[in-house]
Protein backbone atom coordinates (compact mmCIF):
# COMPACT_ATOMS: atom_id res chain seq x y z
CA UNK A 1 0.00 0.00 0.00
CA UNK A 2 1.05 3.57 -0.53
CA UNK A 3 2.74 5.19 2.45
CA UNK A 4 1.45 8.68 3.21
CA UNK A 5 3.49 10.85 5.53
CA UNK A 6 1.39 13.08 7.76
CA UNK A 7 1.57 16.76 7.02
CA UNK A 8 4.18 18.34 9.23
CA UNK A 9 4.74 21.91 10.20
CA UNK A 10 8.31 22.68 9.23
CA UNK A 11 10.27 25.21 11.24
CA UNK A 12 11.58 28.31 9.55
CA UNK A 13 15.06 28.08 8.08
CA UNK A 14 16.65 30.12 10.91
CA UNK A 15 14.97 27.91 13.54
CA UNK A 16 15.98 24.70 11.76
CA UNK A 17 19.58 25.85 11.34
CA UNK A 18 19.92 27.05 14.94
CA UNK A 19 18.43 23.79 16.25
CA UNK A 20 21.16 21.81 14.46
CA UNK A 21 23.96 24.22 15.36
CA UNK A 22 24.40 25.72 11.88
CA UNK A 23 24.86 29.36 11.01
CA UNK A 24 22.18 31.28 9.15
CA UNK A 25 23.83 32.50 5.96
CA UNK A 26 22.41 34.65 3.20
CA UNK A 27 23.40 31.95 0.69
CA UNK A 28 21.33 29.30 2.46
CA UNK A 29 18.35 31.64 2.64
CA UNK A 30 18.74 32.52 -1.06
CA UNK A 31 18.94 28.86 -2.09
CA UNK A 32 15.79 27.96 -0.16
CA UNK A 33 14.05 31.01 -1.62
CA UNK A 34 15.09 29.97 -5.14
CA UNK A 35 13.76 26.42 -4.61
CA UNK A 36 10.44 27.85 -3.42
CA UNK A 37 10.28 30.31 -6.34
CA UNK A 38 11.09 27.72 -9.01
CA UNK A 39 8.93 25.01 -7.39
CA UNK A 40 11.05 22.38 -9.22
CA UNK A 41 14.62 23.17 -10.16
CA UNK A 42 17.94 21.54 -10.91
CA UNK A 43 21.01 22.82 -9.07
CA UNK A 44 21.97 24.80 -12.20
CA UNK A 45 18.52 26.42 -12.37
CA UNK A 46 18.60 27.16 -8.64
CA UNK A 47 22.06 28.69 -8.99
CA UNK A 48 20.89 30.90 -11.86
CA UNK A 49 17.93 32.07 -9.77
CA UNK A 50 20.18 32.85 -6.79
CA UNK A 51 22.65 34.70 -9.03
CA UNK A 52 19.90 37.08 -10.12
CA UNK A 53 20.29 38.78 -6.74
CA UNK A 54 23.66 37.45 -5.53
CA UNK A 55 26.06 37.11 -8.43
CA UNK A 56 28.91 35.84 -6.26
CA UNK A 57 27.18 32.59 -5.28
CA UNK A 58 28.62 29.65 -7.20
CA UNK A 59 27.30 26.19 -8.02
CA UNK A 60 29.32 24.42 -5.31
CA UNK A 61 27.75 26.72 -2.69
CA UNK A 62 24.31 25.84 -4.06
CA UNK A 63 25.06 22.10 -3.88
CA UNK A 64 26.29 22.41 -0.27
CA UNK A 65 23.22 24.43 0.71
CA UNK A 66 20.87 21.95 -0.99
CA UNK A 67 22.54 19.05 0.82
CA UNK A 68 22.09 20.78 4.18
CA UNK A 69 18.51 21.84 3.41
CA UNK A 70 17.70 18.25 2.48
CA UNK A 71 19.24 16.98 5.75
CA UNK A 72 17.04 19.47 7.59
CA UNK A 73 13.98 18.13 5.75
CA UNK A 74 13.22 21.47 4.10
CA UNK A 75 13.83 20.35 0.51
CA UNK A 76 13.77 17.02 -1.23
CA UNK A 77 14.87 15.83 -4.61
CA UNK A 78 13.67 13.50 -7.29
CA UNK A 79 15.05 12.39 -10.62
CA UNK A 80 12.85 13.58 -13.46
CA UNK A 81 15.07 12.30 -16.22
CA UNK A 82 18.65 11.34 -16.89
CA UNK A 83 20.13 14.68 -15.86
CA UNK A 84 20.66 16.33 -12.51
CA UNK A 85 18.17 15.79 -9.69
CA UNK A 86 15.29 18.21 -9.37
CA UNK A 87 14.76 19.86 -5.98
CA UNK A 88 11.53 21.13 -4.48
CA UNK A 89 10.40 22.36 -1.10
CA UNK A 90 9.27 19.64 1.28
CA UNK A 91 5.60 19.75 2.07
CA UNK A 92 5.45 16.72 4.35
CA UNK A 93 3.22 14.99 1.81
CA UNK A 94 4.43 12.60 -0.87
CA UNK A 95 3.31 13.43 -4.39
CA UNK A 96 3.76 12.17 -7.92
CA UNK A 97 5.35 14.25 -10.64
CA UNK A 98 3.66 14.47 -14.02
CA UNK A 99 6.32 15.63 -16.49
CA UNK A 100 5.39 17.02 -19.90
CA UNK A 101 7.73 15.70 -22.59
CA UNK A 102 6.98 18.70 -24.83
CA UNK A 103 7.23 21.80 -22.62
CA UNK A 104 8.98 20.29 -19.58
CA UNK A 105 6.38 21.48 -17.07
CA UNK A 106 6.03 19.47 -13.86
CA UNK A 107 2.65 18.99 -12.22
CA UNK A 108 2.33 17.59 -8.70
CA UNK A 109 -0.54 15.25 -7.95
CA UNK A 110 -1.65 13.19 -4.96
CA UNK A 111 0.00 9.77 -4.65
CA UNK A 112 -3.41 8.20 -4.02
CA UNK A 113 -3.95 8.32 -7.76
CA UNK A 114 -1.40 5.49 -8.03
CA UNK A 115 -2.79 3.32 -5.20
CA UNK A 116 -4.23 0.67 -7.54
CA UNK A 117 -0.94 0.41 -9.48
CA UNK A 118 1.12 0.25 -6.28
CA UNK A 119 -1.16 -2.47 -4.87
CA UNK A 120 -0.96 -4.47 -8.09
CA UNK A 121 2.85 -4.23 -8.19
CA UNK A 122 3.02 -5.42 -4.58
CA UNK A 123 0.60 -8.29 -5.19
CA UNK A 124 2.07 -9.55 -8.45
CA UNK A 125 5.76 -8.85 -7.90
CA UNK A 126 6.23 -8.28 -4.17
CA UNK A 127 7.50 -4.83 -5.18
CA UNK A 128 7.43 -1.99 -2.64
CA UNK A 129 7.03 1.15 -4.76
CA UNK A 130 8.67 4.41 -3.69
CA UNK A 131 6.01 6.81 -4.94
CA UNK A 132 7.86 9.86 -3.59
CA UNK A 133 10.34 9.40 -6.44
CA UNK A 134 7.77 8.49 -9.06
CA UNK A 135 7.56 10.53 -12.26
CA UNK A 136 5.07 9.89 -15.04
CA UNK A 137 5.91 11.26 -18.48
CA UNK A 138 3.39 12.36 -21.07
CA UNK A 139 1.87 15.58 -22.36
CA UNK A 140 0.26 18.30 -20.31
CA UNK A 141 -3.15 19.73 -21.17
CA UNK A 142 -1.60 22.74 -22.93
CA UNK A 143 0.57 20.56 -25.20
CA UNK A 144 -2.05 17.93 -26.06
CA UNK A 145 -3.45 18.49 -29.54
Amino acid sequence: MTMHRPAEVFPSLPEALRAKGYRITPQRQLVLGAVETLRHGTPDEICAEVQRTAGGVNLSTVYRALELLEQLGMVTHTHLGHGAPTYHASTGEDHLHLVCRDCGSVIETDVAIADALVAQLAEQHGFDTDVAHFAIYGRCKACTP
